[in-house]
């Protein structure tokens, strides 16, 4: 069974409703307008960050549209310095290659080493567009399954954050 299949395996278990839309590979936000559409809902921009000893890792799901500046988030979590996980890195924690990132790997997190961090701004959206672990998909899932049917089964909790993405007048 592959990844997506795997996925798709997983949410029928929990009884979870979605919507998805099949499509060519996408590997940028902006190449998923036209999917968002379709769906009728947000698609979420997915980071896997480290810091800088890559002793933590961090998912965090945030709006598309927004610009993501490390300092901002460094100082809510108290991590000196942020950047992206590598590759491999992914691959390892979440069983996801590059493009296909989705808090839907969290699945394979088995021993909680990724922490989840949500920005404030999806948390006021009904539904969430993300991949099925598989950049040729993408599904509509209901906020509420997601952080709560989902995240409860996968034993994840989460972290709201604030992220304004725009350089600060100073």
């Amino acid at each position: 069974m592959d990844i997506k299949e795997e996925t798709y395996q997983f949410l029928s278990d929990l009884g979870i409703q979605y919507e998805q839309a099949e499509h060519v590979s996408i590997a940028t936000m902006e190449a998923l307008d036209e999917v968002s559409t379709i769906l009728g809902c947000p698609i979420a921009k997915n980071l896997l960050l480290t810091n800088r000893q890559k002793t933590k890792f961090y998912l965090l799901l945030m709006p598309g549209d927004k610009k993501f500046k490390t300092k901002e988030l460094s100082k809510q979590i108290n991590s000196a310095r942020l950047s992206f996980a590598d590759d491999e890195t992914m691959f390892d924690l979440l069983k996801i290659c590059p493009g296909s990132l989705s808090p839907l790997g969290l699945m394979h997190d088995h021993e909680n080493q990724v922490q989840l961090l949500i920005d404030e701004d999806i948390m006021d959206w009904d539904n969430i567009g993300m991949h099925p672990c598989d950049n040729t998909a993408t599904l509509k899932i209901a906020k509420n399954d997601f952080i709560v049917t989902i995240l409860k089964a996968i034993h994840h909790d989460y972290q709201v954050v604030h992220l304004v993405g725009e350089d600060s007048i100073a």
